[in-house]
This record gives C-alpha cells, structure tokens and sequence, in this order.
C-alpha cells in the first residue's frame, strides 16, 4: 500500500508533480493565494496539504518503503512524524525528504522511535 492511499485513503494523483518544488494550481482554480502548508495535491487549499504532499513525496521516493507504524501529519508548516521506524538510516531519509517539499519549514520526530 502507498503512504498515500494508508494515510489518507487518495490514489496518487496521474502525473503527479514533484513538490520540491512550488507546485502549480490546477488550470481554472481560484487566483487567490493559498499558504504553501495548505496548498493540496492539485494546487487547491487543503487543511492537510503539506502532510499530503510529503505522504506523496515519500511514495515517489524508491528508498522508501511505507512503514505500517509511521504517520505524518503537520501542524501550521511544521512536518510531524509519528510512530516507530526500523532504524536511524530511514528516519534519516523521510526526514530528508520532507524538509524538501515546498511549504516545510521544519520536521518533528520527538514521537518516532527507532527499533
């Protein structure tokens, strides 16, 4: 199963864009501005967006699997992961990853443990 599909029940959108990068609103969406933490998976506003797109980015990354026992969610721009991971090596990456998509200020991991 995908981190996306597990977390939050979506199919990975067709042709998703990577979110490293600012991602573009859907051709047609509204002109008004959405914060880059709340901007979903197709550019519209979404309470949850940033932890979508990172669920999103962590799918897209081959050096991760999804892990049954962790979660991601956001508080304002701030990526939080929950749970427990294998080892420091991944963390290392979801971490690595997440601080790469648009809209994250910071990752939080006082709430993974490691083993």
């Amino acid at each position: 199963m995908s981190w996306l599909k597990r977390l939050f029940g979506l199919d990975r959108p067709k042709n998703a864009p990577s979110f490293s990068t600012k991602p573009q609103p859907q051709a047609g969406a509204t002109t008004q501005q959405v914060p880059a933490e709340r901007m979903g998976l197709n550019g519209e506003y979404d309470q949850s967006g940033l932890a979508k797109r990172v669920a999103l980015a962590f799918d897209q990354d081959s050096a991760i699997d999804d892990i049954d026992t962790l979660y991601v969610a956001q508080t304002g721009s701030t990526v939080v992961l929950k749970g427990r991971v294998p080892n420091q090596e991944i963390l290392n990456k979801m971490v690595s990853v997440a601080r790469g998509v648009h809209g994250a200020t910071s990752v939080e991991t006082n709430q993974v443990t490691i083993g």
